[in-house]
């Protein structure tokens, strides 16, 4: 999937041109549904095509044009649409994007000037990279899932294989009076179980550090003490941003093991969300840098002010047009978009219509020159 930046990238260059944007519904494999994703998609066609009678006949074939190319690909589908969704962009000289998603579209056809970008956000959250290590006292293996896929690159076990203890000078008879510096070949042995998981740990932290980054969620399993041990290494950046699961173990399979991290990083990010949305509600009740409903969001996005776009998924399906707007200009000043769901959506929906935004600085009332600069992230 495209990442924000490069959705960003992609609907500043097109913003001048006319772009076809296909979205197609992918859920459904009842083979008694089958084809029905086509029917919804001609019925779109159809309703741009009734939208555009009386316009130039240049401009009908430029359309025209324009869905022949998308519907190249479109044609090479069987009974149902490839993945949960599909997505594609086009002008009338070439296929811009194209792309089966992890995630359910709206089916809808626009042709217009830009891309219609706003169903897009809800698959940003896909792209957002998760990590995910399963660990215990000798083996760590560590997981990439990202645009709905899980990968393994690489498993680390620690040295905490004891071998024969005699090879540290331990009697294979020892007692609480013998053993290498007072110690006996119990302790010696849990030490170096200590070492190696200290060793592995140190190295699953380090890998970790560089593959979160300062986005990603990351979902920690295996025996609780594990667990427990490296929550408490993982750095003070990722507060917020991790997930224990003592449930989960070095021994589950890759299917179980990506069931486990999507629920995890479900729950995260909708975590997340609600906290994101409570703020802005704080902010906006009390003047602060947080503006509620159409109209505020609607003029803070004007004067540029900005910092993240908060849109409930009902509020675009409801005002798509409205919210494409939104979205688009959003992008024009390089704000952030989440488009929220769950219990965080009902909470934006009663308070503030279903849309909202995170400022950057507010203008007062009467004040209007004076600003609040945001505070640095």
């Amino acid at each position: 999937m495209l990442t924000r930046e490069k959705l960003n990238e992609l609907y500043r260059e097109l913003r001048e041109e006319m772009v076809l944007s296909i979205y197609l519904d992918g859920e459904g494999d009842d083979p008694a549904d089958r084809k029905v994703w086509r029917r919804k998609l001609d019925h779109e066609i159809d309703a741009v095509r009734a939208r555009m009678e009386g316009e130039p006949a240049e401009e009908r074939d430029r359309f025209d044009e324009a869905l022949s190319r998308l519907m190249e690909r479109i044609d090479d589908f069987e009974a149902f649409v490839p993945g949960e969704g599909w997505v594609g962009f086009a002008t009338p000289d070439q296929v811009w994007y194209t792309e089966s998603v992890p995630v359910p579209m709206p089916t809808l056809v626009r042709w217009e000037r830009g891309i219609r970008v706003a169903p897009y956000v809800r698959g940003l959250k896909q792209s957002r990279l998760v990590a995910a290590v399963l660990l215990d006292s000798r083996r760590a293996r560590l997981f990439r899932y990202k645009d709905g896929e899980l990968e393994e690159p690489e498993a680390l076990r620690a040295d905490t294989f004891l071998g024969d203890l005699t090879d540290m000078n331990i009697s294979k008879r020892a007692s609480t009076h013998s053993g290498t510096r007072g110690k006996t070949g119990t302790d010696a042995a849990q030490r170096f179980l200590e070492v190696g998981s200290e060793r592995m740990l140190k190295q699953m932290v380090d890998q970790l550090s560089e593959i979160v980054g300062d986005d990603g969620l990351l979902v920690i399993g295996g025996t609780p003490e594990m667990v427990a041990k490296a929550a408490q290494s993982v750095p003070k950046r990722m507060s917020g941003r991790v997930a224990e699961r003592p449930s989960m173990h070095v021994e589950m399979s890759a299917a179980e093991v990506r069931d486990a991290v999507e629920d995890a990083a479900t729950e995260l990010s909708r975590k997340l969300q609600g906290q994101l949305v409570g703020e802005v509600v704080d902010a906006a009740l009390s003047n602060g840098r947080g503006c509620l409903g159409p109209e505020e969001t609607e003029r803070a996005l004007r004067e540029r002010r900005v910092d993240t776009l908060l849109l409930g998924r009902g509020f675009i399906e409801v005002r798509p047009d409205f919210a494409d707007r939104c979205v688009g200009t959003a992008f024009e000043q390089h704000a952030d978009v989440e488009e929220v769901s769950g219990d965080a959506e009902d909470v934006l929906a009663e308070k503030g219509g279903g849309i909202g935004a995170r400022l950057r600085y507010r203008i007062r009332p009467g004040d209007e020159e004076e600003v609040e600069e945001t505070e640095a992230a």
